[in-house]
């Protein structure tokens, strides 16, 4: 069953998907194109103008400073990345706008909303062999231009919480990971569909490597065990598309 809403899904491995809203916008989001499963390297990518980025681990955060410094996107993430970008990108204070969970930041006739997930944000310093915090993990619920929203969770596990995030925004599409290990699994995941109400979900942040070993079809299973039937999964070969 497609979408059918004017907007499509590109997904190049991990959690690194790129999306074209109605309006013709493109966004990527955690865009790690060095991944192993990319089809696509990062120098090939010619325009963004919408970056978001999850979390501070270097497979979410990857080619975002290099890609956000060549093309210049608008770009809501953490407070504190925001903090710590403003001395790393052209443009300074104002490269990247800086926000916090339950806020909302429209640009481009997109309206980007930050919310909750339950996940870990430390990683190396490129700079030294120290942690680099940027800020809490988070997830986005975005509306483009037609009214469609999705839900892109990042890493996290499942959370009661989710069932505010249904209530409060309507997304009709969810990314969610299922590989495991680092996040939740298929099982988990079956819950965050059941908690979050939605039709349609597009797992993300599996198959990768070895560890991260939960598959789409362990989560139809876990799906059907829940009696949720009807619930579309959406699971593309890297490089390809959802329309």
């Amino acid at each position: 069953m497609a979408l059918d809403r004017d907007t499509t899904f590109t997904w190049y491995g991990h959690s690194c998907y790129e999306v074209r809203t109605p309006g013709d916008k493109i966004i990527l989001i955690d865009p790690w194109f060095g991944n192993p499963k990319s089809p696509r390297t990062a120098d090939s990518v010619a325009h963004c103008d919408l970056l978001l980025v999850t979390h501070g681990h270097y497979d979410h955060m990857g080619d975002a400073v290099a890609l956000a410094s060549r093309l210049r996107p608008t770009w809501p993430c953490m407070h504190e990345m925001s903090l710590w970008l403003a001395r790393r990108l052209p443009g300074g204070a104002d490269a990247a706008i800086g926000m916090n969970k339950g806020g909302t930041v429209e640009a481009d006739g997109i309206k980007v909303t930050m919310t909750h997930a339950n996940h870990s944000a430390g990683d190396w310093n490129p700079a030294g062999e120290t942690t680099l915090y940027l800020g809490d993990p988070a997830g986005f619920v975005v509306e483009v231009e037609n009214g469609f929203r999705f839900y892109f969770a990042g890493d996290t596990n499942a959370f009661g919480d989710m069932a505010l995030i249904r209530d409060l925004y309507q997304p009709e599409l969810a990314f969610l990971p299922i590989g495991g290990h680092y996040t939740m699994g298929p099982r988990e995941a079956a819950l965050a569909v059941e908690l979050l109400g939605v039709a349609h979900v597009v797992p993300i942040h599996y198959g990768t490597f070895p560890l991260l070993a939960g598959t789409p079809a362990q989560l139809r299973t876990e799906l059907e065990a829940r009696g949720l039937t009807n619930v579309e999964i959406h699971a593309p070969a890297p490089g390809g598309t959802i329309e």
